[in-house]
């Protein structure tokens, strides 16, 4: 615990301006992010008397070991930067809202040439329009589905649009009248897009008119004696009105406007929106947070406010924003949504009428949502609590594990060698700390030299960064940089004997994770050089934090060669236990009998799970990596060859075959190929080995190409595996 005097600032050193402010700890971790319109007098009041503080507050600057700030010019861009940071360093002792990208939304991909419907997750993605978000997603196919009868867009995937395409037969909802069929141009692009454009404009709330319209032709079928057509239309009408029932009229005047309720006590706060568009609720969210700083009720709003909106612009930051209080100051937050809006936005706090009564309604929500919330955790936090402790008595640790690391080693009969390392932290997944190992300081399949060389690149990383803070003492870095395969100016600490990094000792990031310099991500530096781990970034380094558990899936020998790799980095003060599968024992370093934990025990349950995890997530990488291998070619080897040239050689050609025996003179017929290109494109395959001849898995036959030559499997190099042989090597591959 560190006393806040000793990293305050000195007097005079803060300056009396706008800006926002990072507290660290002692590994460079950014944990809080605030923002000031005076930073000399927010900062001050971090640095009084421990016991005038909140205990949150307390809590947070004796963790923290320094503090720095950045001057803006204004309180709209210190909101903006706040936003940022938050987002980049995820404090922890910010408030965090749970993330939303579980949602479903209702999207048109308007940047595809044909738009098509459909429900998607996630990032929002440029030229895309959304509607919701939706409580689930078979409430937005109950409404796609009875719109498609009036808006009959298309609604498939690329792969089943291309195959209709091909064989010119559309799809079942072609067939009845539920989609245009664009895919067999039984309607133009053009013809589609407007179709699509109607559709949103009747999603986004403009329904009056378009209803009024459908009228109109109806009678004029009728009267022209077109029962048939009439009929048609009174039906699309029908559909129409039903698929608006479903989201009742709850502003009479047309609003468009979100809502935004919460419901708090001492611990937590949950938040509510309603997203209400020309006067429906088309939409609605929620989130719930650890208060684990002391804030009240405005700024709780704030943030929900930077939660949905920083990210958005235009139309979807709606004119009007209403909120239980409102923050202090309002104006720089209200600039700030007029400036992502690009036109005026209100936001104010609902006195009378319609508005009024449907905040409380959302406010009924809020409250629902942190009752039921604090029902299910109770259970959670008491079962994840046992579940620790349990594994501490179990293996004789001092205190509950609350980071837990598990590595697993996968691969296919030696090939494809790959391990995977997944984080647990206070019981749950934390995904965005996994990562993945290329197993490349030897060949074959050996899952002990495997497990020591994935723990000692592992933890060489930890080494390097405690170097890098000062943290490390008594160790000199080992040769001459051998520990440092990009070659920075200092290696990482590592003791007497111990293996060097092999070669190419770059960790795979996990997708899903942000990639910095110096976290061991593709082409980032490694080590411990300046470049490579930068303070002013402020990212979290990816192998900066100890566990105080390591598990490996295995026996004896895998936790023998784990803690082979830690003595040999000279590392004490972090405990090792594996999980064999055969019987699910817990194994200890040096000890001849496992521990064996109840098969009801909430701690075993727990290791089974982090175990499980990195099985699957090592299995996916290498199946990734084998798959990648199997649909490489000659023409991947070509250097500066990029995927569309690649591309527009094939479909020039038809085959790799037909490529293989083409002149240099026209190769360089295709667009974009130049004669230095063509040669070397001629070289590589003629130094390629032909592929072997494609086979009919189900007929056995050689296939052949319309010239009467068998094909070949150019695109995937190798012999061709059967759908038998790929059955047979799921069951060898772990």
């Amino acid at each position: 615990m560190a006393d806040p005097s000793s990293y305050r600032p000195r007097p005079g050193e803060i300056p009396d301006s706008p800006g926002v402010y990072r507290f660290r700890d002692e590994h460079r971790r950014v944990i809080y992010v605030g923002k000031a319109k005076s930073l000399r007098q927010r900062l001050a009041n971090y640095f009084q008397d421990l016991a005038g503080l909140h205990p949150r507050t307390r809590t947070m600057v004796t963790t923290a070991a320094s503090v720095e700030w950045t001057v803006v010019s204004t309180e709209v861009e210190a909101l903006q930067l706040e936003y940022s940071w938050i987002k980049e360093y995820d404090p922890r002792f910010n408030v965090k809202y749970r993330d939303d990208k579980s949602y479903p939304y209702l999207a048109v991909t308007m940047n595809e040439e044909f738009p098509r419907v459909q429900v998607m997750r996630g990032q929002k993605k440029k030229g895309v329009r959304y509607f919701g978000p939706y409580g689930h997603a078979w409430a937005i196919r109950d409404t796609v589905d009875l719109l498609l009868r009036v808006f009959p867009v298309r609604t498939c995937s690329a792969g089943v649009f291309k195959n209709a395409a091909r064989t010119g037969r559309p799809c079942l909802l072609g067939y009845i009248g539920k989609c245009s069929a664009p895919c067999v141009e039984r309607i133009s692009a053009e013809g589609h897009r407007e179709l699509a454009e109607e559709f949103c404009d009747f999603m986004a709330g403009r329904t009056g008119t378009y209803l009024r319209r459908l009228e109109a032709r109806m009678g004029e079928a009728a009267e022209e004696m077109e029962y048939e057509r009439a009929a048609r239309l009174r039906d699309d009408i029908g559909a129409l009105r039903k698929a608006m029932e479903k989201s009742a009229v709850v502003l009479a005047d047309a609003t468009d406007a979100d809502l935004i309720a919460v419901a708090e006590d001492e611990l937590e706060a949950a938040v509510q929106i309603f997203h209400v568009r020309g006067g429906r609720v088309r939409g609605q969210r929620g989130w719930v947070t650890d208060k684990v700083e002391e804030v009240t009720t405005a700024a709780l709003v704030e943030h929900a406010l930077q939660q949905l909106y920083g990210e958005e612009s235009g139309d979807a930051v709606p004119r009007e924003v209403l909120v239980p209080a409102l923050p202090e100051p309002v104006e720089p937050v209200q600039q700030w949504l007029t400036d992502r809006r690009g036109s005026g936005v209100s936001l104010r706090i609902p006195q009378r009428g319609d508005k009024k009564a449907l905040m409380e309604t959302v406010q009924r929500n809020a409250q629902q949502a942190l009752v039921l919330h604090k029902t299910k955790r109770a259970s959670d936090l008491t079962t994840r609590s046992r579940a620790l402790e349990e594994i501490a008595g179990a293996l004789g640790l001092d205190s509950a594990p609350l980071r837990i690391e598990c590595y697993d080693v996968s691969h296919l009969q030696g090939d494809d060698v790959v391990a995977s390392m997944v984080v647990f932290e206070d019981g749950l997944a934390r995904k965005s700390e996994y990562r993945r190992f290329q197993i490349k300081g030897f060949r074959g399949q050996d899952d002990v030299r495997s497990m020591h060389e994935v723990i000692t690149r592992r933890f060489r990383r930890y080494l390097a960064e405690k170097e890098r803070t000062g943290e490390w003492a008594g160790q000199e870095p080992a040769g001459d940089g051998a520990g440092d395969p990009h070659g920075s100016p200092a290696g990482p600490p590592v003791a007497a004997g111990a293996p060097a990094a092999p070669p190419g000792d770059t960790p795979v990031a996990f997708p899903g994770a942000p990639s910095a310099p110096g976290n061991g991500g593709a082409g980032a530096p490694a080590g411990g050089g300046p470049e490579g781990l930068k303070d002013e970034d402020g990212r979290p380094r990816r192998f900066a934090y100890p566990p105080q558990l390591v598990v490996v899936d295995g026996g004896q020998p895998q936790v023998a060669a784990a803690q082979r790799a830690l003595d040999e980095l000279g590392i004490d003060d972090i405990a090792v236990c594996g999980l064999a599968k055969r019987l699910e024992e817990v194994w200890l370093p040096g000890d001849d009998d496992p521990v064996v934990l109840s098969r009801t025990s909430e701690g075993l349950y727990l290791l089974q799970r982090v175990r499980d995890e990195a099985h699957r997530f090592a299995i996916a990488y290498q199946r990734a990596k084998r798959a990648k291998r199997f649909r490489s070619g000659p023409l991947d080897d070509v250097p500066g060859l990029g995927e569309t040239r690649k591309q527009a050689l094939l479909k020039h050609f038809g085959s790799v075959k037909k490529l293989r025996s083409a002149t240099i003179d026209q190769i360089c017929e295709v667009p974009g190929i130049g004669r230095k290109t063509a040669e070397t494109v001629a070289v590589a395959l003629a130094g390629a080995a032909p592929a072997a001849p494609a086979v009919n898995t189900a007929t056995g036959e050689i296939m052949e190409d319309e010239d009467g030559a068998p094909e070949t499997t150019a695109d995937a190099p190798g012999e061709p595996v059967s759908a038998g042989t790929q059955d047979e090597r799921r069951g060898q591959e772990r």
